[in-house]
């Protein structure tokens, strides 16, 4: 097989063919389960080839699938194991606090550490909630922007997804394009009629919807780091426009930073680009593996939040005390000096290699990057701002890759669309490995053999 077998410490074969015969029958009888056989609509492997591989264990930068193929992984589950899968320190807190119960639905000690540590290391949130999902810390956040402007319109961006609550399923993002659709079925006009959206990158289409609708755009939300539909990193001065133009109308600008958030730095993207959002969400990394998400702003504006102010917004599981331990020993984690700075400077050895290498050969592929997050665009563009520049026609060229690099040993989200993640515990010799495969798989999809070495 040439995924590596568990017990093989050796670099995976390039000739045998990977057994995957047991998350094969599994894939089958999830078909008769689940719909698409999947509980989340990219994991079917649609857009690439194959079948999903069902994972049964992760450690560190490894992931191991049931029929005992191992996998470098840079999905990290799409992004929050910024320390890798089923770290020490994490499995301990986590441990130690199941000991004395799951869950509460009341408050706990837990819930005020995790908040403190968050807004005593980041100067853009005065108050948090937590709540238990990405998803549900926008639902709840535009909620709030609504509550506190007492306007109804929000602006979004083509491409820029923020959960899969029914107004922001609007040309949303990676999940909804790999399956080849840009909206959601099932939800009613009424619902996205308040929703404006605005191709990325573009300063003259928001002047336009702030002429039309001077006063009554509640919101402007976007990913800092667009990183749901490719990595279409904006310039700094667009995001600083943003900023610009929704204070001189009286909007709150939204920066989702479910990704994004702690993944850049401790204060994200409003750190990296020194912008302050009115609101920010954040989720994912929170949790170190477990579900959780946040959203957060000023004493004013959080004011308006239940039961001091008028906006609703409650959840059993928020705040359930073992994801607060998680996020707690996680977190800290991020405070270690030089982590980010280490974490960049790794992901920029591996992307700098493989892009060394698709420019000496001539490949149509360019690696974008930020901080420990990156993105295999198949390519020749220097820049790509916005969803509509990038050619679907690539996608199924990626889905052979992506078969490819699974079988020699790495794992990445089964989409073009995807970005990848490095963690922490990403060895050099995890990357040196890596960027070879990634490598001897270019020189294969443009019909050139790997040689022996490089």
């Amino acid at each position: 097989m040439t995924g590596t077998n568990a017990s093989d410490t050796a670099s995976p074969s390039n000739t045998a063919e990977m057994d995957t015969s047991v998350s094969t029958r599994l894939f089958e009888a999830a078909c008769e389960l689940f719909p698409g056989g999947v509980n989340s609509p990219v994991r079917a492997f649609r857009s690439v080839e194959g079948n999903p591989v069902f994972i049964d264990s992760g450690k560190g930068s490894k992931l191991t699938d049931a029929d005992g193929n191992t996998y470098i992984d840079f999905c990290c589950s799409w992004g929050p194991l910024l320390h890798g899968h089923a770290h020490p320190a994490v499995l301990e807190a986590v441990t130690r606090t199941m000991a004395k119960g799951t869950s509460f639905g009341a408050p706990t000690a837990l819930e005020n550490q995790l908040a403190e540590l968050i807004i005593s290391n980041n100067k853009y949130v005065d108050k948090l909630r937590f709540v238990s999902s990405g998803t549900e810390a926008v639902m709840s956040a535009i909620r709030l922007a609504r509550g506190y402007t007492g306007r109804d319109k929000i602006v979004k961006f083509e491409g820029c997804y923020h959960g899969h609550a029914d107004s922001l399923l609007v040309k949303a993002g990676s999940g909804l394009v790999t399956l080849g659709t840009s909206s959601s079925a099932g939800v009613p006009a009424g619902c996205v009629a308040e929703t404006l959206v605005l191709p990325l990158a573009s300063r003259e289409a928001l002047e336009d919807v702030f002429r039309k609708y001077p006063d009554e755009i509640a919101c402007v939300i976007i990913e800092p780091v667009p990183a749901n539909n490719g990595l279409l990193l904006q310039e700094p001065s667009y995001l600083q426009f943003l900023r610009e133009i929704t204070e001189q109308h009286g909007t709150l600008l939204l920066f989702d930073e479910v990704i994004s958030g702690f993944r850049l730095g401790f204060e994200g993207a409003a750190g990296h680009y020194n912008i302050r959002p009115d609101l920010v969400t954040y989720g994912k990394v929170i949790g170190g593996g477990f579900p959780v998400g946040a959203f957060g702003g000023s004493n004013k504006m959080m004011g308006c939040m239940a039961p001091e102010g008028p906006v609703y917004q409650a959840g059993t599981l928020s705040g359930n005390p073992v994801a607060m331990a998680a996020g707690i020993a996680q977190l800290t984690l991020c405070l270690d000096k030089g982590i980010y700075e280490n974490l960049a400077a790794k992901t920029s050895n591996l992307c700098n290699r493989m892009q060394q290498h698709a420019d000496q050969m001539g490949y149509p592929v360019k690696i974008f990057r930020i901080g420990s997050i990156f993105w295999l665009a198949l390519t020749r563009s220097e820049a790509i701002r916005s969803a509509s520049e990038i050619d679907p026609e690539t996608m199924k060229t990626f889905g052979h890759m992506h078969r490819r690099l699974l079988e020699k040993g790495v794992y990445l989200g089964p989409s073009g669309y995807e970005v990848c993640f490095v963690s922490t515990v990403h060895t050099d010799d995890d990357l040196a490995r890596a960027g070879q495969i990634f490598c001897d798989v270019m020189d294969e999809t443009w019909g050139i053999q790997p040689a022996k070495s490089h």
